[in-house]
């Protein structure tokens, strides 16, 4: 497992958007960071993938996620903490693209943060999953942030959450359920457009 704790810094090669085969440009939002942790997960990328986007099972493996709530499409709420210390807090999806990318944004005042995950094919057929973050504390703590031990403090949580999930996972075997969607700029993409609606509330168009 590969992981860096160093200060902020630029990541190589992760401009602001990028475009794939498609055409298409998507977001980057992490050009800065103040962790990245690999995992190798013995499962293929669409397993690891499908495993992941069912954020309520969290608890299930994780030493500090205690419950996963969905409020909106793309927003959810946390409750992590340890022992009796508990913090709750929303957060966004900004973009998601299946078998291949999420990334995030806290939406919480004090600290708050913005996240991404990648998924990656092995050559032995099982998952690369990078977590990276970039912690944007207000206050006194962005002064703690800065500092080294505070980034490796959070390097050594992602780590060992990424664990506890290669271990689920490989228990498993196959994924217990899956969210198949693409998210662009914080927004739910729908295959087919949906149609007009009428201005007279319930009454239908045609």
């Amino acid at each position: 497992m590969a992981h860096k704790d160093d200060p902020p810094q630029a990541v190589p090669n992760t401009p602001g958007t990028r475009t794939d085969g498609d055409g298409v440009g998507r977001r980057r939002p992490l050009r800065q960071r103040h962790v990245e942790e690999t995992a190798e997960i013995a499962v293929p990328v669409r397993t690891a993938y499908n495993q992941w986007t069912q954020f309520k099972t969290f608890p299930r493996f994780s030493t500090v996620v205690h419950g996963v709530e969905q409020l909106r499409p793309t927003v959810t709420a946390w409750t992590i903490g340890y022992g009796p210390l508990r913090h709750r807090f929303a957060v966004e999806i900004l973009e998601q693209d299946p078998d291949a990318y999420l990334a995030w944004r806290g939406l919480e005042q004090h600290p708050s943060h913005q996240g991404e995950v990648e998924f990656r094919p092995t050559e032995s057929g099982g998952t690369a999953i990078t977590v990276r973050l970039l912690l944007e504390p207000r206050g006194a703590a962005r002064i703690l942030t800065r500092s080294s031990g505070a980034a490796r403090l959070t390097a050594r949580l992602v780590r060992g959450e990424l664990m506890n999930f290669k271990h689920f996972i490989e228990g498993l075997g196959e994924e217990g359920g899956a969210w198949r969607g693409t998210i662009r700029n914080g927004r739910v993409q729908h295959d087919h457009p949906e149609p007009p609606r009428s201005r007279v509330a319930q009454w239908p168009v045609g």
